[in-house]
């Protein structure tokens, strides 16, 4: 039986909940307070899917142990082959839902803005912020996220400059919270016509998507305002208009941009949201590192706070800097296969 059963998850206490939330959810005056009604129905949504899973998972784990019998008595090499390595993927799938159980932060369970921005270097570390971007987007491909372009900055001649993504989806944000950091590339350079060997950076910062429960208090007289056109061909995912928005907060030097609206006011309002979100996820990590004793700047998109190392030259490994999480599957992490890496972090965390 998987080890959540009766530790990170207990089940006879969730049917017990599960319950209490049908009663509360089935009750007509329940919409009278709109809030409170959105928080038992997230509730509910949550917990019903984590029964769900553990029932299949249960059934699923009983009907392999039989088909085990069955195919050791017909001495079936194959078919306990293919059985073995199922229950391996069980195992994996159990062990994931068993970390999403430590997603228990304040801002775990909100949808995430991700973004990536190229360091120094010029068009390979353009090309590098890009394949950064794709690899976030593979991932949240294979997890059924739902992503959504907020602005995009090409490079001159490939890549990326920047770039800001929402990811949708629960827990978006608890499990993405461990990439923020810079991110160092070793290969041998495309953009090199002798074939040497370059050293890339990019930088990828994580935050919570805030909505209006969540109150921040922004003066307006801190902020700078800019209005202008999307850059180079606009972004492939632009709306190519003059209507992109560039807001600075004066005090802190956060800087957010949105040119996804085809209305400059749509596009304010939502680098409004964005910046109330990164100014959030800044006191957050603040006061997480108040706790720990410690606060690390990120610094300079360069050999400043790395916390990933891929290296694709002269041998294949990337290497969390933190965790010691290692593999020489390059291909595979630089396709979205990235979860060994975000459950180490957590893993780190929870120890």
């Amino acid at each position: 039986m998987p080890s959540f059963c009766g530790g990170l998850f207990d089940y006879d206490n969730a049917k017990q909940r599960q319950e209490e939330l049908n009663a509360l959810t089935a009750d007509p005056k329940l919409w009278d307070n709109q809030e409170q009604a959105m928080k038992l129905t997230g509730e509910k949504n949550v917990l019903d899917e984590k029964i769900a899973f553990f029932e299949d998972l249960m059934a699923d784990l009983q009907n392999s142990e039989e088909m085990v019998e069955m195919a050791e008595a017909d001495n079936d090499e194959a078919m306990l082959a293919d059985l073995y390595q199922h229950l391996e993927n069980l195992k994996s799938e159990a062990k994931r839902h068993e970390l999403e159980a430590l997603l228990s932060g304040e801002m775990d369970a909100k949808d995430a803005y991700l973004e990536v921005h190229a360091g120094s270097g010029g068009t390979e570390a353009q090309d590098w912020a890009e394949m950064l971007l794709r690899m976030y987007s593979r991932w949240a491909e294979k997890h059924h996220y739902k992503l959504t372009y907020v602005e995009e900055t090409e490079g001159e001649v490939a890549g990326l400059k920047s770039a800001t993504v929402k990811i949708s989806g629960h827990n978006a944000y608890g499990w993405l919270k461990g990439e923020s950091g810079v991110h160092r590339l070793v290969r041998i350079s495309p953009f090199d016509s002798n074939a040497r060997r370059h050293t890339s950076f990019a930088s990828i910062s994580v935050y919570p998507v805030v909505d209006d429960s969540i109150h921040i208090e922004i003066n307006p007289a801190d902020l700078k305002m800019d209005t202008y056109r999307s850059s180079g061909a606009g972004g492939q995912h632009i709306n190519k208009t003059e209507s992109a928005v560039r807001i600075t907060h004066i005090p802190s030097g956060v800087v957010v941009s949105c040119q996804t609206e085809r209305s400059q006011f749509a596009n304010r309002d939502q680098a409004m949201n964005m910046l109330k979100a990164k100014l959030y996820e800044i006191e957050l990590r603040k006061k997480e590192a108040a706790a720990e004793q410690k606060w690390e700047d990120q610094g300079d998109n360069g050999w400043g706070y790395q916390i990933r190392s891929y290296v694709l030259q002269p041998y294949k490994m990337i290497k969390d800097l933190r965790t010691g999480a290692e593999t020489s599957d390059d291909r595979g992490v630089l396709d979205g296969d990235i979860d060994m890496f975000l459950s180490a972090y957590l893993s780190q965390k929870a120890s």
